[in-house]
């Protein structure tokens, strides 16, 4: 059953994480372990992991796509690398889409001696800085400007995966957002080598949704983030509809909510991985606000990358 994120999560000081910070230790303590004892297997091709320590919401796939775009366009032949999951069949396809050598595993490992054999030189793992099975040759960690760490608390008591301790075997932080020095200063504390790049979203088809009333709906990790974009580009948001991440969506919810938006002149809008799930259900009266990510500086981090192929 998919939940949504718990609002304590991102509270400073809340009763239920100190009523679960027991189960916390407990979660570090299995963390530790596997990291003592489970040994990573190196490939024969860098593996570039984009991941995240606060879960989910950070960008991870758009800057996996992006990257691996970039380094085609120097010559190389990267996978995105994927593990898995039955309920998320449509975010392969939307992959696929923008970048088409894609593999699919439930064993991250599996999927990366498929490209090995398949002879790409490089593989991007999407998701997998805490899979521990897999030596990776470089580390970029993802964080968005409205969550950054939440609490600062490691699950079930905050969002975080892992402690920021990880940050030490990291390379890059991307920040997608406005540029926050005091963050920076924070994570440098964990490891004051780490480059720091910042991205943003831009809109393709804002003008698209201006002058209409919209009712904005998200099924992913932090739908405020949606939202604000929607903001940022001057869209007028008449309601707001959220549901858990990965969400599967029912026919019976999608015709309800164009009934609901149809009797109030409210224009349906969505993030893209939402449309892929629920374009079967062939509505014209649903779109999708068409997004861009751009990072900063981005030849210095193709570059840092592709230095790792040498």
């Amino acid at each position: 059953m998919k939940i949504n994120k718990p609002k304590f999560w991102d509270q400073k000081k809340s009763f239920y994480s100190i009523i679960l910070f027991p189960f916390t230790v407990l979660v570090k303590l299995v963390i530790f372990f596997k990291k003592k004892f489970i040994k990573s297997k190196k490939f024969n091709i860098p593996v570039i992991c984009i991941g995240n320590i606060y879960l989910g919401g950070t960008g991870k796939t758009p800057t996996a796509i992006l990257i691996a775009n970039e380094l085609v366009k120097i010559g190389k032949k990267p996978s995105i690398i994927r593990k898995f999951y039955l309920d998320q069949e449509d975010e392969y396809e939307l992959i696929r889409k923008y970048h088409k050598d894609l593999h699919v595993n439930l064993k991250r490992s599996e999927a990366i001696l498929e490209a090995e054999n398949k002879s790409y030189d490089s593989v991007i793992l999407d998701d997998g800085f805490q899979d521990y099975t897999i030596k990776k040759n470089f580390n970029i960690i993802c964080f968005n400007q409205n969550q950054l760490i939440g609490n600062g608390m490691v699950i079930p008591s905050g969002p975080l995966r892992e402690s920021l301790d990880a940050l030490k075997d990291s390379q890059v932080v991307i920040i997608n957002g406005k540029k926050n020095l005091e963050f920076e200063q924070k994570i440098l504390q964990y490891n004051k080598n780490l480059y720091i790049f910042y991205s943003n979203y831009y809109s393709l088809n804002s003008n698209e949704f201006k002058k209409k009333k919209l009712l904005a709906l998200a099924g992913i990790a932090n739908p405020k983030n949606f939202f604000d974009l929607l903001l940022k580009e001057g869209l007028d948001i008449e309601k707001k509809i959220i549901f858990p991440d990965h969400y599967q969506f029912k026919r019976s919810e999608i015709v309800n909510i164009v009934k609901y938006a149809n009797e109030r002149n409210l224009q349906i809008v969505m993030t893209e991985k939402d449309y892929f799930k629920v374009k079967k259900f062939n509505y014209n009266e649903i779109k999708y606000l068409k997004i861009i990510l751009k990072i900063d500086n981005y030849e210095k981090l193709i570059k840092l990358i592709s230095d790792k192929y040498d």
